[in-house]
């Protein structure tokens, strides 16, 4: 397993992260064992970072996490959780300083922990912008001044806001999904700012929630019929070439240096172990030509997500 540091925050991170939102049957209903099993294989092959959120599962990710980490000791994982978005609706979302101050100790008591590593403001673009920056990281601020947490995050899908937020605020870490992957390269374009404000980075999705798979994306996906067209076209080369197309997706985000960790949500041990595998495998050149080349038409194509005015 190879380790990157988070930016200025000097924590040391495996490049391949364990994501939680899995143990919230968000791609298929688990078997709860096998869930605390899958975390316990990540810790047992290197990995160290842990990311889920309350939203996950409705609080279900946070509470089998919390029962995977009961008697593994603290100092063997890094801990990631989310705050402002419980549900799937916008009245769902809440940025005030009074509850994701209250968030973060529910988080707490469900993961059995007494601090959490990264606090992250979840899917800001669903939020007013000026609250985000002037009440809820303030907030997360002073929760950051009791020891609660240790390092205050940021999380959206439309690239552009990252660099609205921390033109007026500073943040430790972001986390941006699908937006550096086989299909979608947009978080690079921002690279050279990210560097400059010297922030960790979270590229989570590599597989742009199973877009980038032979089994196909689940029916929740938001991906346009395009783009789903492309990518299942992709899948069926790498099946037909006798490999996978998430092993080529995985491998691909991971050989960028400037990516700090990669996060792909499981809760299969079997996975997990496969996933450590593809991801030290060689890169086949040639395949990666040939599913670029298919995917060249649908290049950085996304989808809305949060108020029109963080869209546009």
């Amino acid at each position: 397993m190879h380790y990157r540091t988070l930016g200025a925050t000097g924590i040391k991170v495996s490049a391949l992260a364990y994501g939680g939102s899995s143990l919230g049957s968000a791609f298929r209903d688990i078997d709860e064992a096998e869930g605390i099993r899958s975390v316990h294989v990540a810790l047992d092959h290197g990995i160290n970072l842990i990311d889920t959120a309350p939203y996950y599962g409705a609080t279900k990710a946070e509470t089998v996490l919390g029962k995977a980490l009961k008697g593994v000791a603290r100092d063997r994982y890094i801990l990631a959780t989310k705050v402002a978005r419980y549900g799937p609706n916008i009245a769902d979302f809440d940025f005030s300083a009074a509850r994701v101050t209250r968030s973060v100790d529910e988080s707490l008591a469900r993961l059995g922990v007494d601090h959490i590593d990264f606090i992250q403001v979840h899917d800001m673009e669903f939020g007013d912008i000026d609250q985000i920056v002037n009440e809820t990281i303030p907030a997360l601020r002073q929760v950051q001044a009791t020891g609660k947490v240790r390092f205050v995050g940021i999380s959206c899908l439309p690239v552009r806001l990252y660099k609205t937020v921390m033109d007026r605020v500073a943040v430790d870490q972001i986390q941006s999904y699908c937006h550096y992957c086989l299909n979608d390269t947009a978080l690079a374009d921002i690279l050279p700012y990210l560097k400059a404000k010297n922030v960790g980075i979270f590229n989570s999705a590599p597989l742009a929630m199973r877009l980038l798979s032979t089994e196909g994306p689940p029916a929740w996906h938001p991906a346009p019929a395009a783009l789903r067209q492309k990518c299942a076209e992709a899948a069926a080369l790498c099946k037909a070439r006798g490999t996978d197309l998430g092993k080529l997706a995985l491998q691909y985000s991971m050989a960028h240096p400037d990516m700090h960790t990669h996060i792909v949500g499981t809760a299969s041990p079997k996975r997990v172990l496969e996933n450590i595998a593809d991801a030290a495998a060689p890169l086949d050149q040639a395949l990666l030509a040939d599913v670029l080349a298919i995917l060249a038409p649908v290049h950085n194509q996304t989808w809305p997500s949060g108020r029109p005015e963080n869209n546009s």
